[in-house]
């Protein structure tokens, strides 16, 4: 995860193809259509991973624009907790992981009411209800989205596998350490104390692992196409 020279992209790209980040879902939206590669064989959307890295950059420099404490970083889903709860802990943010109770934005009385500046949403689908309440204030939404989430009330997505252990871990391990370079906090990548397998949430004994095909024996052709291929253009969303 150092800096090779003066490299374009936040980490070589074949990472991004070894953690899955580039697999989407057999279905997509009309929002994200735009960020769809191509299809698999197997039905499954692949995203392009120069669009993948452009938007973490772009997302890093609109949330260092930001008092870093009024971050507010929801996931309900297990594999994006410990992901979230690291990125927060890297930035001086705020993390609120699991069920997320209504009221926490919108009521002043609640017991951990919380009045986010900004707020990174890990799954548009499962944090729905997060979507519906902040809609009430004024604070963006910047949102990690895959090929079959809908973009409204969300005001900046990356488009990215917001499904797999490994993909959710590698964004929130580069949007802190880029936000944390935007501020000034860190020089250069090697200052980053935490290790990307810090934010990776650790699999049990047992316990199934869903996303372990994906990126697998990919990087062959997949790549290919996406370096050959017509790149697709983004804006914000």
């Amino acid at each position: 995860m150092e800096e090779k020279g003066k490299s374009k992209h936040l980490v070589e790209l074949d990472e991004y193809l070894k953690t899955g980040s580039h697999i989407g879902t057999k279905f997509k939206t009309g929002d994200m259509r735009r960020y769809i590669f191509k299809q698999r064989r197997d039905g499954l959307k692949v995203l392009d991973v120069e669009t993948i890295d452009s938007r973490l950059k772009i997302a890093a420099k609109f949330l260092a624009g930001f008092d870093l404490a009024g971050i507010v970083t929801v996931a309900r889903k297990t594999y994006g907790q410990q992901p979230a709860k690291m990125f927060s802990e890297a930035i001086g943010g705020k993390a609120i992981l699991g069920r997320f109770v209504p009221g926490t934005f919108t009521n002043p009385n609640a017991k951990k009411f919380v009045e986010p500046k900004v707020v990174i949403v890990t799954d548009p689908e499962s944090d729905r209800q997060v979507l519906k309440e902040v809609q009430k204030t004024k604070a963006p939404v910047v949102a990690m989205c895959s090929t079959n989430n809908i973009l409204r009330a969300i005001d900046l997505a990356i488009p990215i596998n917001n499904k797999g252990r490994k993909s959710i871990a590698l964004a929130y391990f580069l949007l802190a350490r880029e936000i944390l370079k935007e501020k000034g906090l860190l020089k250069k990548n090697e200052d980053f104390s935490k290790k990307l397998e810090d934010f990776e949430y650790k699999m049990k004994e047992g316990q199934g692992e869903k996303e372990r095909s994906e990126g697998r024996g990919y990087k062959g052709r997949d790549y290919k196409d996406r370096r050959d291929g017509k790149r697709r253009g983004f804006r914000r969303r």
